[in-house]
């Protein structure tokens, strides 16, 4: 309980929060790799995601290479970017890395939010008249915005983990503190930055449940929520009939 103690008192020391290695500054670094990375990988896979999905095409292929991806230790991968793109190149490395990871989760939620819709679905629309591309973009499209979404938000947080790594090459971010307090053997420090990582992670994750429940498209909230309470009103108006004479 005192290492925890301490190490709220040194994440809310004054001294903290203003400098160039400030939790502000390092807060920023690791935002900045996040999205960054998150928006390079949904640019890939989504269009390839959405591909799949429509085509029923590769769909083995992406799932092998997800579960290659996924295997990968983050830490090696970094090394061995860091490696392979030469010292002066750490960040180009680091985020090959960072989209490396990201990318599987995003293709994931991509397909499988197609997959997940009902064909009968698919098959009225075309009976309505719709071009492909309509179909694409006005059914299949936000209905599998909601998996999307949860690809997307297992994707960033993943990231958000991942880049806290990025510190042992010296490119900054909350990691720096773990790192830096390991050398230090400083447990305050090192507590501290983990608090600090895992609340960054939770504050997206929030926003991330967010979005995901408000991109359930309006009629399937409505029939969701009408399909629960409908045995409730049914049984009420049951329950007098029982009872009369």
């Amino acid at each position: 309980m005192n290492v925890f103690l301490q190490a709220f008192a040194w994440i809310f020391a004054p001294e903290q929060w203003t400098g160039p290695s400030s939790i502000p500054i390092a807060v920023l670094v690791h935002l900045t790799y996040t999205f960054a990375a998150m928006l390079i990988a949904a640019v890939i896979a989504i269009p390839a995601g959405w591909l799949i999905g429509h085509t029923g095409r590769g769909r083995e292929i992406a799932v092998g290479i997800s579960g290659a991806a996924r295997a990968i230790p983050s830490f090696g991968l970094i090394l061995l970017l860091v490696l392979l793109f030469g010292v002066l190149n750490k960040p180009e490395a680091a985020m090959t890395a960072f989209v490396l990871l990201a990318i599987p989760s995003i293709l994931a939620g991509a397909y499988t939010g197609f997959e997940a819709i009902d064909r009968r679905v698919l098959d009225a629309a075309k009976a309505m008249g719709m071009t492909p591309w309509q179909v694409l973009w006005r059914v299949e499209v936000p209905l599998g915005l909601p998996l999307l979404v949860g690809g997307l938000r297992s994707a960033t947080l993943q990231v958000v983990a991942t880049v806290t790594l990025a510190a042992y090459v010296n490119l900054g971010g909350l990691g720096q503190y773990i790192f830096q307090g390991l050398n230090l053997r400083r447990y305050d420090e090192i507590l501290g930055g983990a608090i600090l990582v895992a609340a960054l992670a939770l504050v997206l994750d929030g926003i991330f449940a967010v979005l995901q429940r408000t991109s359930v498209p309006t009629g399937i909230r409505i029939g969701t929520s009408d399909a629960r309470s409908a045995p409730k009103r049914s049984s009420a108006v049951r329950t007098p009939a029982t009872a009369s004479p």
